[in-house]
């Protein structure tokens, strides 16, 4: 019995230890999540599988083609009456082994075309990568956003709390009527609706991150860390632009099939030659005894010589190049608008730090003091109090909009510009 009783004991203080790990799990990084996502989600890893299935395509595209193996067992004699038929040692017997040639660099310019839709297969993924990288991104700046919100609407209520402490104390004196401490305390709802819609919004956000790890780890066990904040300073458009061109996967593939096209064409007018089968056979025929032969079959291309293919692949250039030329244009037009709401957010933020936070702190200490001290009106300090919670709301709300916005900017740039 005590044996049993010590392992009773031992499992509850394992699974104590257990649980406890698993609550307090780490919080992730952004590189962490980053990683995670690379490696679970459903949708990169298909875009995978579809490169290697474009890489297979390369091993059909440069096989040769296939001798053909004919054999031949002539002169049989199933039929009874007639002349006589001698034995099976007068059949004619064949054997014969035919190859097409293919001329004009065909596998060659077959393999070619393949690697480039295989270039393309991995620009498209990597394009792939970056729009999901910026809802990944959105998700995590979500969490954050969410978290902050959720702080500032806990401190305003622990605040309040406090306000009502001294209120109540302030009516138990005579100090203020019943109907300012009613007004007091109804206040409080708001303060309470704040927090419970910030719990909501941040679990929310929570799912839609795991979703995109395509992780099922409790909500209360998941959680991420990060700075919440904005870089003040902004490199100049140009240099955006510049890197944008160098790095936007989707401009690299719009280039890869405009060279695609070009190699299919060459490939149509390689197709519209002729290629001769060569033919090698023997055969033992009873009067004339053993015999080789050679023999070689070369197609008239006089009604077919692929104009169609032709003619459609060189369309087909010139249809990439256009959309080569509107992908360029996007690309500008992506770095510019994101590159606008960047600045625009960061021109709202920097009044707010200089500036506005500090004076919304100290209004509400001034106006409480006041009315603390019958030198304010209710009205007055429950402005007061309205503004600095619309303040640091604003103020957490523009932070999340700066994040978004540089999101949005490196996903228009290509690649992690603003970190």
């Amino acid at each position: 019995m005590q044996v049993s009783g010590k392992r009773i004991c031992f499992g509850f203080v394992l699974g104590a230890v257990l649980t406890t790990s698993a609550t307090a799990q780490q919080a992730l990084t952004w590189q962490e999540v980053r990683d995670r996502f690379e490696k679970a989600n459903p949708t990169l890893l298909a875009g995978q599988i579809g490169i290697d299935e474009s890489k297979a395509s390369e091993i059909t595209a440069y096989l040769r083609p296939n001798p053909a193996l004919g054999l031949t067992a002539d002169q049989i004699n199933p039929f009874s009456g007639g002349p006589p038929h001698s034995t099976f040692g007068s059949l004619l017997t064949v054997a014969s082994l035919s190859y097409l040639h293919e001329r004009r660099h065909k596998r060659e310019l077959r393999l070619e075309s393949a690697k480039g839709a295989t270039d393309i297969a991995v620009s498209s993924q990597a394009d792939l990568e970056r729009t999901l990288t910026f809802a990944l991104r959105g998700a995590f700046v979500g969490i954050l956003q969410a978290r902050a919100v959720l702080k500032v609407a806990q401190d305003n209520l622990v605040y309040w709390d406090k306000v009502l402490d001294i209120s109540r104390t302030r009516f138990h004196a005579g100090d203020i009527a019943q109907i300012d401490l009613d007004r007091l305390e109804l206040q409080r709802v708001q303060f309470e609706s704040d927090v419970q819609t910030a719990e909501v919004n941040l679990r929310t956000a929570k799912i839609t991150l795991l979703t995109l790890l395509n992780d099922r780890t409790p909500i209360d066990q998941f959680d991420v860390t990060g700075p919440f904040d904005f870089t003040d300073q902004l490199v100049p458009l140009d240099e955006f632009r510049q890197t944008a061109m160098a790095n936007r996967p989707d401009l690299r593939a719009a280039v890869q099939a405009v060279d695609k096209a070009k190699v299919d064409h060459l490939l149509a007018v390689s197709n519209g030659s002729t290629d001769p089968t060569f033919g090698f056979d023997v055969g033992r025929n009873p009067p004339i005894d053993q015999y080789i032969g050679f023999g070689v079959n070369i197609p008239l291309r006089i009604f077919d010589r692929n104009q169609g293919e032709k003619l459609r692949t060189q369309l087909d250039i010139d249809r990439n190049q256009k959309l080569l030329d509107a992908t360029q244009a996007q690309v500008f037009s992506d770095v510019d608008s994101a590159y606008a709401v960047v600045n625009s957010n960061l021109i709202l933020l920097r009044p707010y730090k200089a500036k506005y936070l500090d004076q919304a702190v100290r209004v509400r200490e001034t106006v409480r003091f006041s009315y603390e001290h019958g030198g304010a009106a209710l009205l007055d300090f429950l402005s007061a109090e309205n503004d600095y919670r619309s303040v640091q709301l604003n103020y957490v709300n523009l932070v999340g909009s700066y994040l978004t916005a540089a999101a949005q900017l490196n996903l228009a740039v290509g690649k992690e510009a603003i970190q």
